[in-house]
């Protein structure tokens, strides 16, 4: 078992990206997208921290989050997060007897990616990154066309033009002339 190593920097920002266990056709993130919500809110009242840039996607998300000062415990809030919103979905899905001994859903990955912003630059590729997901995805030919995303709020606040990144149908696919 690999030895996980992460960097724990009270008041740091980081990138995450967290996955559904079963990615294949899986459009659960989106269809229970108000069950996600809720839970977020529900886990920030408790355990507080800044919602940066965020998407949900159907079978992963990402985002970015900056945690209060003297506060590095960025693990507790995906555990309740992912906790909190298996509890309130129905016993459907398959569960593997590891899953069931350990007394698990199998509806996330155990693990996911974080990633320490260490400067303007990364925090900047890392919130453009975000954003961009579904376009590179393919679920919208525009990033201001995916309704689960923080996107809007930068819109609103000036920081992206709504035609940010442009717009899938005039850009030459095929990479000639």
């Amino acid at each position: 078992m690999p030895n996980y190593k992460r960097a724990f920097v009270p008041g740091g920002t980081w990138f995450f990206t967290v996955n559904l266990l079963q990615r294949q056709k899986n459009d659960l993130l989106i269809r229970e997208i108000e069950l996600l919500r809720q839970t977020v809110k529900r886990v920030k009242v408790k355990y507080p921290f800044t919602i940066d840039a965020w998407v949900v996607l159907p079978d992963h998300i990402h985002c970015v989050w900056t945690l209060p000062p003297n506060d590095a415990d960025f693990s507790t809030r995906w555990r309740l997060i992912k906790s909190g919103s298996s509890r309130a979905l129905p016993n459907t899905e398959y569960r593997s007897k590891v899953r069931i001994a350990a007394g698990e859903r199998d509806i996330w990955q155990r693990h996911y990616w974080e990633h320490y912003i260490r400067d303007d630059l990364d925090y900047q590729r890392h919130i453009d990154y975000v954003h961009v997901n579904p376009l590179n995805h393919g679920y919208v030919r525009r990033v201001t066309d995916w309704p689960y995303s923080s996107f809007h709020r930068y819109v609103e606040k000036g920081i992206y033009p709504e035609n940010w990144c442009g717009d899938v149908n005039n850009m030459d696919v095929e990479g000639g002339d």
